[in-house]
């Protein structure tokens, strides 16, 4: 069983006998986790110089989720990514970068924590909008990213389509409709949360979990979050790109780093940055709201399925006919 403690890296002991400096890390990951990592990088770092004798230096990389995949199959040296779709992670793999098994090697199928989506009003809700429905309404004006670039917006896109599916409504019917009242299509999430929380654009921003939580703290007051009825588990993923770190000679570090998100310590950083961690008792500890929610396999069979009928060249996205 894995045990979530920083001794449960053993490759850091291997590090300290070679007595070597440690190599850097880039790290490549969707755009609403800047703040999280920038908390977890520091408490890396000193884990690893306290039992390596050295100070890993860790860079970051920033972008949409399918953006930041195609800039490592496009040479990014990225180490380590995590990123907001499996699919982003499935086709480094058949480029050859990820091995094939990728989900297989981390706790939890990769997934280091989990998150929702829901929606960001501004102060007193002076659009009443409390689910999925009060989105249709003529001129409710949605701010949300592009499915086709981010995949904080294709979970957003599954979470209106499981909604419309549990209600008997015409799913396609009930996206187009969404869509109609999209005046701005941000390439990415992050995007489009300051699209709506500091350029004041949109009545209703449809959000990570987490980056509305952010957004709330930073927002003195003048936000507020709906949770809809019926939701969705989002599942982010992480991976060590194996070609980059076997080239750069940075596996055991990477590796090391990919882990210590599962220890405790990491797992409780997590849940005060608003992600949902994995480990039961963080999750405890962290008494996030309780929400309604369905998980992507429950509708949409599995990525692979959704990716190719939803999101690919022709699928139900390019039919809505927005």
């Amino acid at each position: 069983m894995f045990r979530r403690t920083l001794l449960a890296i053993p490759l850091l002991a291997a590090a300290r006998a070679e007595a070597q400096p440690a190599p850097s890390l880039l790290h490549a990951s969707y755009d609403p986790t800047r703040e999280l990592f920038a908390a977890l990088n520091p408490m890396f770092a000193r884990a690893w110089q306290q039992q390596a004798g050295a100070t890993p230096r860790i860079r970051m990389s920033h972008g949409g989720s399918g953006a930041q995949a195609r800039a490592v199959m496009d040479g990014l040296e990225a180490d380590i990514v995590t990123l907001a779709l499996q699919p982003d992670i499935d086709a480094m793999a058949r480029a050859g970068l990820v091995a094939a098994d990728w989900r297989d090697r981390l706790p939890d199928r990769a997934v280091p924590w989990t998150s929702t989506i829901v929606f960001v009003v501004r102060r007193g809700n002076p659009k009443s909008i409390q689910d999925w429905p009060d989105l249709l309404r003529p001129g409710t004006a949605i701010i949300t990213p592009n499915p086709k670039t981010s995949g904080g917006a294709r979970w957003i896109y599954l979470a209106a389509w499981g909604w419309a599916l549990r209600q008997g409504r015409d799913p396609q019917a009930t996206l187009a409709a969404l869509f109609r009242n999209v005046p701005i299509l941000d390439t990415g999430a992050r995007g489009a949360t300051i699209t709506f929380a500091r350029r004041n654009q949109g009545d209703v921003l449809l959000a990570w979990e987490d980056d509305a939580t952010l957004a709330l703290r930073a927002s003195a007051g003048r936000l507020e979050i709906v949770r809809p009825s019926l939701t969705i588990v989002a599942e982010p993923v992480a991976a060590l790109v194996d070609r980059v770190a076997d080239r750069r000679g940075s596996r055991p570090l990477a590796e090391a780093y990919l882990r210590f998100l599962w220890t405790e310590d990491a797992q409780d950083v997590i849940a005060r940055h608003a992600c949902r961690p994995v480990s039961p008792t963080a999750l405890a500890r962290a008494d996030f709201p309780t929400t309604p929610t369905f998980r992507l396999e429950d509708h949409f069979t599995d990525w692979p399925t959704a990716q190719r009928e939803h999101f690919a060249e022709g699928g139900t996205f390019d039919r809505l006919g927005r």
